[in-house]
């Protein structure tokens, strides 16, 4: 049974305040001095929905990965490993975590359009507020890593894209109210948030192991092996 597509929203509430120290920055630095609050508002929603759009793609990408492993019979160590990689990404220190994944590859590539992002920045159309977002979405983040490794293991494309738009919609208030309000929030508020990220996480990395051990225990750790046999007989 994959995961449900629910938590995904959650899991973006919970990594709304990491988006607000890593994009918070941009969203800030959006184009601004709009004659009228509705079409400020707009420019808003369409950056948040281009992050969304690229959050989608990389879920269907994500799923589609999970998807085929899966095939291969390997569902049940999918949600291990995907547990095991949220883990290893909360529990040890940033520079370790970094070598162990790809972050520096990532890093490299999305180096090569931050001229083009650059030049966004200086336009006021509403289609480029769209395009940063596009862009914004590909940055490395590690909750992103953490959204895309759950998205893995709900078993398809469309699952997994439609867990990252939930994932993306999860964090859109956050990173708008910063858009919109500013210094709202301040560090003192963000850090009692912050504490927040590791507990959800660690709770993400449970659920996703468990489900891999297939306990037989319904809804946490369902036996995949009976699953799978009354899906074939379903089948007949």
């Amino acid at each position: 049974m994959p995961l449900e597509i629910w938590t995904g929203f959650v899991v973006g509430i919970l990594g709304s305040i990491h988006c607000i120290g890593m994009c918070g920055p941009i969203a800030l630095a959006l184009p601004s001095g709009f004659p009228s609050r509705s079409q400020l508002l707009l420019s808003r929603l369409l950056y948040n929905a281009g992050r969304v759009l690229t959050y989608s793609a990389l879920g269907a990408v994500s799923g589609l990965l999970g998807k085929t492993i899966a095939m291969a019979g390997f569902q049940r160590s999918l949600s291990i490993a995907g547990g095991v990689v949220i883990l290893l990404m909360v529990l040890l220190p940033t520079k370790i975590a970094a070598r162990l994944l790809p972050m520096q590859a990532v890093g490299k590539f999305t180096d090569k359009f931050r001229a083009t992002w650059g030049k966004l920045f200086q336009k006021r159309g509403m289609s480029s507020f769209i395009a940063i977002g596009v862009l914004n979405g590909f940055l490395p983040c590690g909750f992103l890593y953490v959204g895309l490794a759950a998205a893995a293991t709900t078993g398809g494309i469309l699952t997994g894209s439609v867990y990252m738009i939930l994932f993306g919609l999860g964090t859109v208030p956050s990173i708008l109210a910063t858009s919109l309000f500013g210094g709202l929030l301040t560090m003192r508020v963000r850090k009692h948030f912050l504490r927040l990220l590791p507990v959800g996480s660690l709770i993400l990395a449970s659920l996703l192991i468990l489900r891999g051990l297939s306990l037989g225990i319904p809804y946490i750790s369902p036996d995949m092996g009976k699953q799978t046999t009354s899906q074939h007989s379903s089948c007949h």
